[in-house]
């Protein structure tokens, strides 16, 4: 049970439930179902009106908006608006009228007052608020635990309670969509789902109590929480809408026993956006990852990666956007990246060698070449980087370069050295970058598929989405 008069509790209900006095306030406003209407406006889309006189000759009618303008509007443009009790509706599918300026307007009165979450039928519709709420908490997870839709307000959780108490009473399998346009909040929902089933389930299987008898050993719990940073280091990055955006395509499983514990997960991925590992936009930035490795966290791994400075601005793949985001320290981002790599069974060696290859494609782009005078072949501008890279990846570094320079090709059934100019080492550079790059991001993904398969248990029913 929760208790209701639990400060942390009060607080939380704060951005989720419309207190009742409001509601209230809100009812007594006047109303007139054959006057007030929303029209159309260029700048907030639809605009509260009220109807002045209707011209059913010339199809159009005359209102005067909340802005005390008086316009003449189509007719077929004007949209009727609900009665006052319908104001801040918790479930859009309970509005009387049902059009895109009523939608728009519930969905922005709730906004306004922080109130992120609306359902709207079977779906719950998120509004991304770019600022930290407090409605994630374990308190809030008992809070929605096994509750009705109308017993409590909006949340991703009742959602996501939903479809495990479904797995539960019909014994099949359940599948969750979470989708929108480039900065909804999807990556940042996934996370919260995903930490709800851990809390519930844990409690089921009982790994977090056989996890607390061996501090050596992570729950499964917890190493499908912490897939998410590890995931998010190497595939998220910045975009000119969102400062942690998913910048692959994943679909995820999470598998239950007969008794409804967690029995394991498993990840897939799709299309790694590579492009960006070589060039981004001013208001962009690469991958999270080669921010956080140049940060103080672990001074030796830098060492061991060969970075010179804790200055992502040196190098030329990482340096052509933004180099912080707001309110984001890379350096705590990087221990908790670390912490989420040794939680999923990452050893030591193996986190050291995937650092080595981002390291890697930094150096890589500050490599210089030039062109031989008079010769279509291009030479190294200085070994200093190319070096680096070569002693990254454990290669000889005369055959490193040699390879770059003038590649073998095979034609008819020999092999010959072709001869590269400046323009085509460069891409060839960008272009082993890139392949580098995705392999080790899909090398992650299996690395925690491994270790999120168990297969001593049995799998009887799974949560995808």
């Amino acid at each position: 049970m929760v208790d209701m008069n639990d400060p942390e509790v009060i607080e939380s209900l704060k951005f989720l439930l419309v207190p009742k006095e409001e509601k209230i306030q809100t009812q007594a406003r006047p109303f007139d179902a054959k006057k007030n209407c929303f029209v159309p406006d260029a700048k907030d889309g639809f605009i509260a009106a009220v109807i002045e006189s209707v011209d059913d000759k010339k199809g159009t009618t005359r209102v005067k908006t909340q802005k005390g303008d008086s316009v003449e509007v189509k007719t077929a443009d004007v949209c009727q608006m609900n009665p006052p009790k319908y104001e801040k509706c918790d479930d859009m599918a309970d509005l009387t009228y049902l059009n895109d300026a009523t939608v728009l307007h519930n969905l922005r009165e709730r906004y306004v007052s922080w109130y992120i979450y609306t359902y709207s039928g079977l779906f719950c519709v998120t509004i991304n608020p770019f600022r930290r709420l407090p409605v994630y908490t374990m308190k809030m997870v008992y809070y929605y635990r096994g509750k009705k839709k109308n017993e409590v307000p909006p949340h991703l959780y009742l959602v996501a309670d939903n479809a495990y108490a479904a797995m539960m009473r019909d014994r099949e399998n359940q599948s969750m969509l979470i989708t929108g346009e480039s900065g909804a909040g999807k990556t940042e929902n996934t996370k919260k789902v995903i930490q709800y089933f851990a809390f519930v389930a844990a409690g089921v299987s009982g790994n977090k109590k056989q996890a607390a008898e061996d501090a050596n050993k992570p729950s499964l719990e917890d190493q499908i929480v912490s897939a998410n940073p590890v995931m998010e280091a190497y595939g998220n990055a910045k975009t000119t809408r969102n400062n942690n955006s998913s910048r692959f395509g994943k679909f995820i499983r999470i598998h239950f026993t007969a008794s409804y514990g967690i029995a394991g997960a498993d990840i897939e991925s799709y299309l790694l956006e590579k492009s960006r590992i070589t060039y981004q936009m001013p208001a962009e930035r690469n991958y999270h990852i080669f921010y956080y490795i140049c940060t103080k966290a672990f001074p030796d791994m830098v060492k061991n990666v060969l970075l010179l400075e804790h200055d992502p601005g040196l190098y030329n793949f990482i340096n052509q956007g933004m180099l912080t985001i707001d309110k984001v320290d890379d350096e705590a981002e990087m221990r908790d990246t670390k912490k989420a790599f040794d939680i999923l069974l990452f050893t030591q060696d193996e986190q050291v060698d995937l650092f080595k290859i981002t390291a890697a494609v930094m150096h890589w782009g500050n490599q210089k070449w030039k062109q031989k005078p008079r010769e279509e072949q291009a030479e190294t501008d200085g070994t200093d980087e190319i070096t680096r890279v070569a002693t990254l990846l454990g290669l000889e570094i005369d055959s490193f370069i040699m390879g770059l320079l003038k590649p073998k090709i095979k034609v008819g059934k020999e092999f010959v050295n072709k001869g590269q100019n400046e323009s085509q080492v460069k891409n060839a550079c960008a272009a082993l970058s890139k392949a580098m790059y995705a392999r080790a991001f899909q090398w992650i993904v299996d690395k925690c598929n491994q270790t999120l398969d168990v297969k001593t248990v049995k799998r009887a029913t799974l949560l995808v989405y």
